[in-house]
């Protein structure tokens, strides 16, 4: 049986603030990138947002602007916005207005070069959603602005707004193991469920799931036991019997499924297998959605 995922279901978990570059994920409104003090030297990069109303929002979620700020938007919502770099010395801001259609080599060159060396640790970039360049650009220039984001030695956290569009380019752009800041899905509160009321279960998974995920996903059977998707795990730390618990675990979770009515070894349905939902379930784990108490000493 697969769990069911009711669309009300939301669950938000803490950030990772030890992390260099994190993506927030929210499948049900805007992901918020700010929280806690305003930064004191911050770039934001605004693809969904126009500038003024990305301005107001400081007070809305930290009480307070931060003590420089520069906005490079990259999209038509800003009004009277034309290609042009303008400095608002009494307002503590400066702003660079692009077009939606800007090369992701400008829009990182725009970036880059408010960062001083001598100061660059001190500043963090956020970057608003990426969702709208995902959807209307693809996730070339998607991955491209990330990867240029990694060069950066400051703190990058970057928003993406999860959809059916988006999902899939957004699993393959972040590790969900080290990547990721904050998760608002319905998935979560499946995971919740699982450890709830089968804790044990929920156990296995959570430290089993990048394994498992291996296996699968190098196993060339369609069918395959617990022990065939063992043999494709690479210097595995799981035995087929402990693999095939969480397997059993991310088949609640509507990860993959079973194959039919078998007598004997359960057969594992791969061609149901859903990469996104895997990329869900460990990012759930990864960011907080633990388990004390939740069975772990019967976890080999």
């Amino acid at each position: 049986m697969q769990a069911v995922i009711e669309p009300n279901i939301s669950m938000s978990v803490p950030v990772h603030t030890d992390r260099d570059l994190a993506v927030r994920v929210s499948a049900d409104r805007r992901p918020s990138v700010r929280d806690g003090a305003a930064p004191e030297r911050v770039v934001s990069v605004l693809f969904g947002t126009g500038i003024e109303e990305w301005r107001c929002g400081w007070q809305r979620t930290t009480g307070e602007l931060p003590t420089r700020e520069v906005v490079v938007s990259v999209s038509d919502l800003t009004r009277g916005a034309a290609a042009v770099a303008q400095v608002v010395p009494g307002r503590r801001l400066a702003y660079t207005a692009l077009g939606p259609s800007t090369g992701i080599d400008r829009i990182l060159d725009a970036v880059s070069r408010y960062f001083d060396e001598r100061e660059d640790s001190d500043l963090r970039v956020l970057v608003d959603d990426i969702e709208p360049l995902l959807t209307e650009r693809g996730r070339g220039d998607a991955a491209a602005l990330v990867e240029g984001l990694r060069g950066l030695t400051g703190d990058v956290v970057i928003g993406c707004s999860f959809t059916d569009d988006t999902g899939a380019s957004l699993a393959s752009l972040f590790d969900p193991a080290t990547e990721v800041g904050i998760v608002e899905h319905p998935i979560l509160g499946a995971v919740d469920g699982l450890r709830q009321e089968d804790p044990t279960t929920f156990g296995y998974v959570r430290r089993h799931w990048v394994e498992a995920r291996g296996g699968i996903e190098r196993c060339e059977r369609n069918y395959p036991q617990s022990k065939q998707i063992h043999e494709a795990i690479v210097d595995p730390e799981t035995t087929p019997r402990t693999l095939g618990a969480a397997l059993s675990g991310l088949v609640t979770l509507g990860v993959l499924d079973t194959w039919g009515e078998t007598v004997g070894s359960t057969r594992y349905d791969l061609t149901a297998y859903s990469p996104t939902c895997m990329w869900l379930v460990g990012a759930a784990l990864a960011t907080g959605v633990d388990g004390s108490g939740s069975g772990d000493s019967a976890v080999e």
